[in-house]
């Protein structure tokens, strides 16, 4: 059995223009003062990481890789969570997704989605550059508008948006087959991989792809009640990454899982910080380290009450008493007895019949 590793954090809600969170040397500084192992890089704030030199520079790679040895600290994976998003956008989303692509990529679809591929492309080669074995990313919505099915949706159009969706996807899971990198999707709620059954149709769409997994996040399957302890039986083979991210979801006579169009401080599902929400997380470690998961444990904070920063302490403690040192040993190896063929044939009451 395998040991999970972490805790780390996921730093893409942290960086800012404010100290010190506007650089990787202190940023890191501050991480490993709180005690964290390892960090989540987001790919596209050049306050903390040059994607584009990262893919062609093994010197800038190092220095990366230096700056955070200093502090004791590991770089878990890249994300392409905002990159991967544009990869695929359905046009009502146009001008509201804009804002994740470079302005000299606004307005322009196909030119912002050519952008988007190839900034997959670039982390595939950095990811190989930095020695990294899996990367985070979304797989983009063509469907999403037509989640509900009314109106009813026409005949064919959720095969046609699968088999475009893999399309787009396709070369860029060769790429990461080719880097060495398993590619990690975010099952999340405005993808159009944000569950069980739509991640099936993905992975048969792309012929069942060897660096095609998940990033697993229980907080996303809180808001949609689902099973997420079961997900982890259904699918343990094909996750690679873990966000721990607690959540609530409390149904009232008002509203449910869709919300309401309310805030996030007013919905009925809700992220929050670590222990202060509904995940069984003892049952989620747990089964992780069953089924010998041995990446990383990284905090993802999302919160609409607790400041970032409180969320951020509270969260190594919390995944440093959830992390469970596997057993090299059975607990009944003390009534353990050697191997003895013929007493095994004897207390089966076979010692006297005659065997071919």
């Amino acid at each position: 059995m395998k040991n999970l590793r972490g805790p780390a954090l996921f730093l893409a809600q942290f960086a800012s223009d404010e100290a010190p969170f506007n650089s990787l040397e202190s940023i890191a500084a501050w991480a490993a003062s709180i005690g964290y192992q390892g960090i989540q890089m987001p790919s596209w704030d050049k306050r903390l990481f040059d994607l584009e030199r990262a893919a062609e520079d093994l010197d800038y790679c190092q220095q990366i890789l230096a700056t955070l040895a200093q502090h004791q600290l590991t770089l878990t994976e890249l994300s392409t969570h905002l990159q991967g998003q544009l990869v695929a956008v359905h046009p009502a989303y146009d001008e509201m997704f804009d804002g994740f692509a470079p302005e000299s990529q606004r307005g322009n679809p196909a030119k912002r989605q050519q952008w988007a591929v190839n900034q997959l492309l670039l982390a595939a080669k950095a990811s190989k550059n930095l020695g990294l074995s899996a990367h985070a990313t979304f797989s983009g919505a063509l469907l999403w508008p037509y989640m509900y099915p009314w109106p009813q949706r026409p005949q064919g159009l959720v095969d046609t948006g699968f088999a475009e969706l893999a399309k787009r996807w396709l070369p860029i899971l060769d790429a990461f087959d080719e880097a060495g990198v398993d590619l990690c999707y975010e099952i999340h709620p405005g993808e159009d991989l944000h569950d069980g059954v739509t991640f099936e149709r993905f992975l048969q769409e792309v012929n069942m792809h060897p660096r095609c997994n998940i990033l697993y996040d229980p907080s996303h399957f809180v808001l949609q009640q689902l099973d997420y302890l079961a997900f982890i039986d259904r699918y343990h083979s094909r996750i690679k990454m873990f966000h721990v991210k607690d959540a609530e979801f409390n149904p009232t006579a008002q509203q449910g899982v869709y919300g309401g169009y309310q805030s996030w401080t007013e919905r009925a599902g809700r992220f929050r910080s670590l222990g202060d929400g509904q995940v069984d997380f003892g049952s989620v470690f747990s089964k992780l380290a069953q089924y010998d998961f041995s990446g990383w444990a990284v905090v993802e904070w999302e919160c609409c009450l607790k400041h970032p920063e409180a969320g951020a302490i509270e969260g190594v403690a919390f995944v440093e008493q959830h992390i469970i040192e596997v057993t090299d040993k059975a607990f009944d190896d003390f009534a353990d007895s050697a191997i003895d063929q013929a007493a095994n044939m004897r207390i089966l009451g076979l010692s006297g019949e005659h065997h071919e």
